[in-house]
């Protein structure tokens, strides 16, 4: 079960991405993060998925929103915990770059 909740290095990578602070501002995981949409192709208007985003949303850490120009993914109850669990790994999350990410994901009940 906690399998599940094991972010892989990809994961990881992505999660700092998005919430790394930029000039001083860092987004809040409770908010989610913009996905973008395949602009040519076959594909076009669709949502752009990475290997990481298909994981999470594979194992039910994380769901999509399609409203609007910009879909949106957020965490599910399960993708906190996860988030959480990660955390707990000091070499996950920079305290220095994110301190706000580690705070929000400590009041993330067990």
């Amino acid at each position: 079960m906690t399998d599940d909740l094991i972010l892989n290095h990809d994961e990881k990578e992505f999660v700092r991405r998005k919430f790394r602070a930029i000039l001083n501002v860092a987004p809040s995981v409770h908010d989610g993060f913009s996905l973008k949409r395949w602009a040519t192709g076959p594909n076009k208007g669709k949502v752009k998925l990475s290997t990481a985003v298909q994981g999470m949303h594979d194992r039910g850490l994380i769901t999509f929103e399609d409203i609007g120009s910009w879909p949106k993914a957020k965490f599910t109850e399960k993708g906190l915990r996860a988030l959480k669990l990660t955390a707990s790994d000091r070499r996950a999350f920079d305290p220095a770059r994110y301190q706000r990410l580690l705070d929000e994901v400590a009041r993330v009940p067990d």
